[in-house]
């Protein structure tokens, strides 16, 4: 583990297991949370020959609380502080939920050779906010409440996303894990709060849909159809058709945090990808 510095001044911490001269898979998390929440997924790639990092990004986890700087075109520039630093060539990009509005901003831009293939899980492009342009969207007031309830209690309200619509626990006869809905609370409250709620802004109304159709790498897109937090049917397929070289997967039934609840399934289909 480590840190990079970025032109502000804001350190970004990051792990980066497995050998250097091995292919690299780099994890970008999801909001409020931090790099440890791709242990599974880091171990299982790390098992199969893989070099994996994951950072947190700023605001989040370790890395620092800065006071500003909450927009993807600063995490994606950031990303490529620590890329650079590292000097990762054809890596692989995997992005959960916001840390795929990350990876999708970032790959876009990212310098030639950095980048081999991509993958957007529940991810939040092309734009989750409704408009005019975007009819099907989640309405403004949606994301209103997430704020309100980020700023009245904020460790009350990582307790009850977990246990409910984001893995899907609120759901009949779901098997609930209190273990993952501990380690939820745990990463989002070694967070800033300022970071996660200004991060809300940048993950339901950033558009993606340029970025979108610059990436000309392979893109996995996969997305559970019972997502409560990015729906479906206004994301990965309208993500999929986006990406000149995009392969939407669809699972029947996963919720948000499908890599968390079905990381058996999740981790052998993208491995499957990054191999193809």
């Amino acid at each position: 583990m480590g840190t990079v510095t970025t032109p502000d001044g804001t350190a970004i911490f990051y792990k980066d297991w497995g050998p250097r001269d091995a292919p690299p898979v780099v994890f970008h998390h999801g909001w409020p949370l931090s790099g440890d929440d791709w242990d599974n997924q880091m171990l299982f790639f790390l098992s199969h020959g893989y070099r994996v990092i994951a950072h947190d990004r700023r605001g989040h986890g370790r890395s620092s609380q800065s006071p500003a700087g909450h927009d993807m075109d600063t995490y994606a520039a950031d990303v490529a502080v620590l890329t650079d630093a590292l000097d990762l060539r054809d890596a692989v990009h995997i992005g959960h939920s916001t840390g795929g509005g990350e990876v999708t901003r970032y790959v876009a831009r990212a310098k030639p050779g950095r980048v081999g293939k991509a993958v957007l899980a529940g991810a939040v492009p092309p734009v989750m906010v409704k408009s005019d342009s975007n009819p099907g969207g989640l309405p403004v007031e949606a994301f209103d409440e997430l704020r309100a309830a980020l700023a009245a209690n904020r460790s009350q309200f990582y307790l009850d996303l977990p246990s409910g619509p984001f893995y899907g626990f609120n759901r009949p006869g779901a098997a609930v894990s209190q273990g993952l809905i501990d380690n939820w609370w745990r990463q989002g409250m070694a967070g800033a709060a300022n970071a996660h709620y200004e991060c809300i802004e940048a993950f339901s109304e950033t558009d993606f849909t340029e970025d979108l159709k610059a990436i000309d790498v392979p893109v996995l897109v996969a997305h559970g159809t019972d997502d409560q937090i990015v729906p479906y049917a206004d994301s990965a397929p309208l993500s999929a058709a986006l990406l000149k070289h995009g392969a939407l997967k669809t699972y029947e039934g996963f919720p948000h945090g499908m890599l968390s609840t079905h990381p058996d399934v999740l981790d052998r289909d993208i491995l499957e990808f990054v191999k193809s």
